[in-house]
C-alpha cells in the first residue's frame, strides 16, 4: 500500500521544513512527497532538496492557481494507491502512516479524514486557536470528531483518497472558498465509502495571530455561502449561528441603551458560555493565559465567520 503525500505551499518554507522534518520521523516510510510550490516569492526547492536523502520526494513550481487545483496537480503526477493531502503548516505525529494503513487493512474504504489538535510547544495563541477550533463547546466541534453535526467531511488539513476517487471525481473542482467541502460531499454522493479514523490526527500550526485568525474565519464563513452555489441545501441551522451571535452582539448594546431588561437574557447566555470556555480551555491546557486567549479566539472565530458569512449572502442577493 504505497501512499503519495501532496503539500501544496504558498510563500510558507519554514513551515514546510517542519513538515517534512515530522514525515522523516514516521514508523510506516511506504509513501512519496510531492510538493507543488502555488507561485511562490519564497520558493521551497531549496528546502525540499534539503530532505532528498530522507524522503522519496519530489518538487515542482507553477503559476499560482490556488490550493485546490494545485492538489489535483500533484494527484495527476502520484504514484500511490492512495493520495493523502495535507497542509504545510502541519506537523505529523510519527504513528499516523501505520495508524492509517492498520484502519484500512481492517475497514477497507475510499476516502479518510482524521482530527486535529495542537502540540504541546505551540504558542498560546497558537493553542487557543486551536482549542476553539476543536472544541465541542465551539463551532470546531464539527470538525474531525466522531461525534459531529451530520455525514463527516473530511478537510484537506487531513484527508487522503484512493486513486480510483481521484480518477472517478476529476478531484477539486473548485480551488479556493469551501474547496474541500465540495469535493468531500461529490465524494460521499458518488458513494464511495468515506471513514473517519480518529487515531490519524495531525498537530495543526494554524494561524500565529488573531488578525490572520479573523481573516481565515472570515473567508471561511464566505465559503459557506459559495459552497451552496454547487450544492443546494449545504447551508443547515449549524452555520447559521456565528451570523446570529453577530446579530445579538449589536442588539445587546442597543438594549442596554434603551434600559431593556431583555439585555440580561442575552448576556447571561453569553457570560455563561464564556466562563465554560475559559474554564474548559484552562484546565485541557493547564494554564489560565491559554483559558483567557480562548474566549477572545472564540470571540473572533464567531464574528469573523458571521460576518464574512452575511457579507458573502449580502452580495449573492446584489447580483442576482
Amino acid at each position: 500500500m504505497l501512499f503519495s503525500v501532496i503539500v501544496p505551499v504558498y510563500n510558507r518554507p519554514d513551515e514546510l521544513r517542519e513538515l517534512l522534518e515530522s514525515l522523516c520521523s514516521q514508523t510506516l516510510n511506504t509513501f512519496e512527497v510531492l510538493v507543488i510550490d502555488d507561485g511562490s516569492e519564497q520558493r521551497a526547492k531549496s528546502v525540499t532538496d534539503s530532505f532528498r536523502d530522507r524522503l522519496d520526494i519530489r518538487y515542482y513550481y507553477k503559476e499560482n492557481s490556488g490550493q485546490g487545483f494545485s492538489r489535483n496537480f500533484g494527484f495527476k503526477r502520484a504514484n500511490g494507491d492512495y493520495l493523502v493531502v495535507f497542509d504545510s503548516d502541519c506537523i505529523i505525529p510519527p504513528h499516523y502512516f501505520q495508524t492509517v494503513h492498520e484502519r484500512l487493512a481492517a475497514e477497507p474504504a475510499d476516502a479518510w479524514g482524521g482530527p486535529d489538535r495542537a502540540r504541546d510547544d505551540f504558542t498560546p495563541v497558537q493553542k487557543a486557536i486551536s482549542y476553539v477550533m476543536t472544541s465541542p463547546f465551539s463551532t470546531g466541534g464539527i470538525r474531525g470528531h466522531r461525534r459531529h453535526y451530520g455525514t463527516f467531511h473530511p478537510r484537506s488539513f487531513n484527508m487522503g483518497i484512493s486513486k480510483e476517487v481521484f480518477e472517478a471525481t476529476g478531484g477539486y473542482r473548485i480551488t479556493r472558498m469551501g474547496e474541500d467541502l465540495e469535493f468531500s460531499i461529490r465524494i460521499i454522493r458518488q458513494g464511495f465509502k468515506v471513514i473517519l479514523i480518529d487515531n490519524a490526527w495531525v498537530f495543526h500550526k494554524r494561524r500565529t495571530d488573531f488578525r490572520q485568525f479573523w481573516r481565515q474565519l472570515h473567508f471561511f464563513g464566505r465559503a459557506r455561502i459559495n459552497l451552496n452555489k454547487y450544492h443546494k441545501g449545504e447551508i443547515k441551522s449549524i452555520h447559521l449561528l456565528p451570523a446570529l451571535f453577530v446579530l445579538v452582539l449589536c442588539l445587546i448594546p442597543l438594549l442596554v441603551a434603551a434600559g431593556s431588561t431583555y439585555a440580561l437574557l442575552l448576556v447571561i447566555p453569553l457570560l455563561v458560555g464564556i466562563l465554560l470556555i475559559f474554564t474548559d480551555a484552562s484546565i485541557k491546557f493547564r494554564s489560565l493565559r491559554v483559558g483567557l486567549l480562548s474566549v477572545a479566539a472564540l470571540f473572533v472565530q464567531i464574528t469573523a465567520y458571521g460576518v464574512g458569512f452575511i457579507s458573502e449572502a449580502v452580495r449573492g442577493f446584489g447580483r442576482e
